[in-house]
Formats: structure tokens, C-alpha cells, sequence
């Protein structure tokens, strides 16, 4: 396996890849590596003849500049994990080889049709432009046949699937089921920020989100929506942020659980994480 950390070098190998018309698998993470991260990169090993994995913490899709600087780094670990599942490349590189002071200092204009503006997008202004500048960019860099991500980030693999066809990217998208703990916990490399006390806390967000499909027979959305929040916000050390129920192509607030997902975060004490549920 080789680390790429140079838009120059990454050039030269995708174009010989592209020589021997080699199918290529991408799946961008911002690194810190779990057991999520691999089921997407086995899954591309699977399914393509090379696979590049990109690690970079994007500073354009972070609005809480403390958040940036304590997201977890570690690059020597995850490259051996990577290695030890069958990737080809990594590309690690620099904000300042990603991106130029101007890209840098200026908001990447989209037009999401909406899917900005609910849930991580009333929270998070400007995160879904970061998203969408890096990925489009990873696209074009490394021109992949497809593209893996976990459906653990719902919205953001909504607004990728809409980036692809306004852009007319020739990628396809494969999207992947969310992988968790034997706990019930959504894999996070926030999970690594948590005390084993806080953790213990944590597992309490899937444990209610799966108990409210129960409630959907007898109870209206509106309903279900203010019982998963009430019952999260009474476990100690648990905030719910928010928690919507919504339709899962246009991520508009629904009438009824056909078609239906509902996507919550919860702050565990300082650290914020997320998480879904499809009815």
C-alpha cells in the first residue's frame, strides 16, 4: 500500500490506473479509522480492482473551529489498518495541498434544492458546502468508478447522491448500512472522545431509536418524534439536538412512516453524535 500526500503524485498513479482501464473504488474519510470505516473499504476491495482511501480532516465542512481542533488524528494507525484490508492507496494530504487561500476563505456555492436546510443544515450552517467542495474535489482527483459511504450520515449521502447528478460526475454511489456496536452503538470516530461512562450513556440513543418503531402502529409522527426525545433527554449526560422524522429522499418532515427515517443527534457531555433509523 502506498500514502499519497501530494495532488502531483496522485495524478500520475490515477493515470496509470486509468491506462489499464482498472476499475477504482474511493471511500474519503477524515480518518480515525473503526470497524465502519473497513466494512466500506472491504467492500471496495470487493468490488474493484484498486481501492484509495483519502484521509483529511476537511477544515471547509467544520463551523465550530474547537471541534476541528480536537477531531481525532492519527494517520500511522489507520494506515495499518487500511493496509491490513486490502487498500491500494491512501491520499493524505495537507490543507494547504487541498486547497488554495481562496478556496480556503470563500464558501462553495451549491444548490442543495432544500436538503441544506433541515436537521445537520439549521445546525451547522456552512457544513454541507465543505462536504460537497472536498468530495467533488476527491472526485476529480482520483476519478473513481464508485464512491462508498455509510448511511450513519444520512443527510450528507442525500445531498452526495444530488452533487452527483447536478454535477454529471460519472461516479456511481454506493451507499452502505449504517455498522454498529455489539452494543447497539453507531461506530463514530467521535466514539473515541467518549469516557466508558459516557459511552454506557450513549447506548441508550439506538436502544430508544429501535424501540420506537414499536410505537408507529399506534402512534402519529409527531407522537413518536416526542417520545424519542423525552426519552433520550431523560438519560443522564444525554441532550437531544434534534430528532425529525422525514422523508428519505427529500428529508422533508412526513405525515406518515412510509418512506420514512428519522435522524437524531445527541450530545453525550461535550460531544456530539448521530444517528438513524429507518421505519
Amino acid at each position: 500500500m502506498q500514502i499519497i500526500t501530494t495532488k502531483k503524485q496522485l495524478s500520475s498513479i490515477v493515470a496509470a490506473i486509468q491506462a489499464q482501464n482498472k476499475s477504482v473504488g474511493l471511500v474519503p474519510t477524515m480518518g480515525a479509522l473503526h470497524a465502519g470505516h473497513a466494512s466500506l473499504v472491504k467492500r471496495s476491495v470487493a468490488e474493484n480492482s484498486v481501492t484509495f482511501v483519502s484521509v483529511f480532516v476537511n477544515p471547509t465542512q467544520f463551523n465550530n473551529k474547537e471541534d476541528l481542533e480536537k477531531y481525532p488524528r492519527n494517520l500511522q494507525r489507520d494506515a495499518e489498518l487500511l493496509q491490513s484490508i486490502g487498500a491500494d492507496f491512501v491520499f493524505a494530504p495537507s490543507a494547504d495541498e487541498m486547497y488554495t487561500k481562496d478556496e480556503m476563505n470563500t464558501v462553495f456555492e451549491f444548490d442543495f434544492g432544500g436538503l441544506d436546510q433541515v436537521m445537520e443544515g439549521k445546525y451547522r450552517p456552512g457544513h454541507f458546502n465543505g462536504v460537497v467542495q472536498v468530495v467533488s474535489k476527491l472526485f476529480r482527483l482520483i476519478q473513481p468508478t464508485r464512491a462508498y459511504f455509510g448511511e450513519k450520515d444520512y443527510q450528507q449521502l442525500a445531498i452526495i447522491h444530488r452533487m452527483v447528478h447536478l454535477m454529471q460526475l460519472s461516479v456511481e454511489i454506493i451507499d452502505c448500512p449504517i455498522v454498529r456496536e455489539e452494543s447497539g452503538l453507531a461506530l463514530s470516530s467521535r466514539n473515541e472522545r467518549l469516557s466508558p461512562a459516557e459511552k454506557q450513556q450513549a447506548v441508550n440513543i439506538s436502544h430508544i431509536l429501535f424501540e420506537s418503531r414499536q410505537l408507529k402502529a399506534c402512534q402519529t409522527v409527531k407522537q413518536v418524534e416526542s417520545w424519542v426525545i423525552e426519552q433520550v433527554n431523560r438519560v443522564e449526560g444525554l441532550t437531544v439536538e434534534y430528532y425529525e422524522i422525514v422523508d428519505q429522499k427529500t428529508l422533508q418532515p412526513v405525515q406518515d412512516f412510509s418512506n420514512a427515517i428519522g435522524c437524531i443527534t445527541v450530545y453525550c457531555g461535550p460531544v456530539r453524535l448521530i444517528d438513524n433509523i429507518k421505519y
